[in-house]
């Protein structure tokens, strides 16, 4: 299982961003739910969005990334994607995505949004916000 993140880079603030995340070495069709992390410098890992196909792909957001982001799939192209917007200097990240093949009948924003819920991750890749 392999998961690569891509579309990081420098935006200025107030700019958009599309991330992607393509997975190969297994099937869409077997993952549960994934997920968009993303850890800031002296900070720890926080989950910012996901989506759960077992609930038929409800969507999940943090509310600091809420209205300004928005996470979607394409099982043809085995890629999930972040669409990011309106975007701020705290935004600044390394940004991850991460899957789980398990079902978790815990759901709600605060138990999909755990980093301990999704197995395989990526390696994660640098957003940068500029003023």
């Amino acid at each position: 299982v392999q998961l690569v993140e891509s579309g990081g880079g420098v935006a200025q603030a107030g700019g958009s961003l599309r991330l992607s995340c393509t997975g190969s070495g297994f099937s869409f069709d077997d993952v549960n739910a994934v997920a968009w992390f993303r850890q800031a410098p002296g900070k720890a890992r926080e989950g910012i969005s996901a989506m759960n196909f077992h609930e038929g792909g409800r969507r999940y957001y943090d509310d600091s990334v809420r209205g300004r982001f928005t996470i979607s799939a394409d099982d043809a192209k085995d890629t999930v994607y972040l669409d990011v917007s309106t975007l701020k200097l705290d935004d600044t990240a390394v940004y991850f995505c991460a899957i789980t093949f398990s079902v978790n009948i815990a759901v709600g924003r605060q138990a999909m949004l755990q980093p301990g819920r999704y197995r395989h991750w990526g390696q994660g890749i640098q957003v940068t916000v500029s003023s």
